[in-house]
């Protein structure tokens, strides 16, 4: 169904990411050629001119494209955002010094709230903020916090789904007749309703076909190597911990 809109308006956005993952292994091979820097930067400035084009030639900025330019959104976002974990796997930064950049991003996205959108620079400052807190060295882990951020991409992938079933129902019983009341007790139901959406997702589908597709490939190894190996790769997203860097991804290039 075209549009982007109604049941189907997941796909148009899932199929978007499944792009963009499809192009991921040649992003990489192309990124080790360059410095960090380097690519920091030419990821900014195509964000910056994907904005221009797409406000030039089909009337609106870049994050606010129809469904139907689905990969066009998405791939500019999805470069900047491998470049700023190709930039944290490859630079290293002092826990303070990380932790007073992501600070002053995160004020400065706050303060500048009140003088207007400033959307391309409040995205620009988001993703120095998710750097920062991938460059800081966690002090007190939180099995909980650990869980929760593990199924934050399983609840990216789901959510939507859960909102259009849950108030897809809602509607249909005519929940306008309804008051306010009521309708907030439902809205905070279908708030929980997606984290259990979301876990049901991760734990019942997504983790087993992650282990059952990695399993280690030394002989006798137990399911717990294949469960922690899943969620290195998981937090480390293309990479995983590298020695010695706490809090860093290493994307290396396939060796001979």
């Amino acid at each position: 169904m075209p549009g982007g809109q109604g049941w189907n308006a997941p796909t148009w956005t899932l199929s978007a990411l499944i792009g963009c993952y499809l192009l991921l292994p040649w992003i990489c091979r192309a990124l080790w050629r360059w410095p960090p820097v380097a690519v920091v930067i030419g990821a900014t400035l195509l964000v910056v001119a994907a904005d221009i084009a797409a406000s030039l030639w089909l009337g609106d900025p870049i994050y606010r494209l129809p469904m139907r330019y689905g990969i066009l959104r998405a791939l500019p976002l999805f470069l900047l955002g491998v470049a700023a974990a190709f930039y944290g796997s490859r630079v290293c930064v002092a826990p303070h010094r990380a932790r007073a950049i992501g600070l002053a991003a995160a004020f400065a996205l706050v303060g500048l709230q009140a003088f207007g959108a400033f959307s391309l620079l409040s995205l620009g400052l988001m993703t120095v903020i998710i750097w920062a807190a991938g460059a800081v060295p966690v002090r007190s882990p939180s099995r909980m916090i650990e869980h929760l951020a593990l199924m934050s991409f399983s609840m990216f992938l789901t959510n939507e789904v859960s909102r259009i079933v849950w108030f897809g129902l809602l509607d249909a019983l005519g929940q306008e007749a309804w008051s306010s009341d009521v309708r907030w007790v439902l809205w905070a139901i279908g708030l929980v309703g997606a984290f259990v959406a979301a876990a049901v997702f991760r734990y019942g589908f997504d983790r087993p076909v992650q282990t059952w597709l990695s399993p280690s490939r030394r002989p006798g190894s137990t399911r717990r190597s294949a469960a922690a190996t899943e969620r290195a790769v998981e937090l480390g997203g293309p990479g995983v911990a590298a020695p010695g860097r706490p809090g860093q991804a290493a994307i290396d290039p396939p060796r001979a």
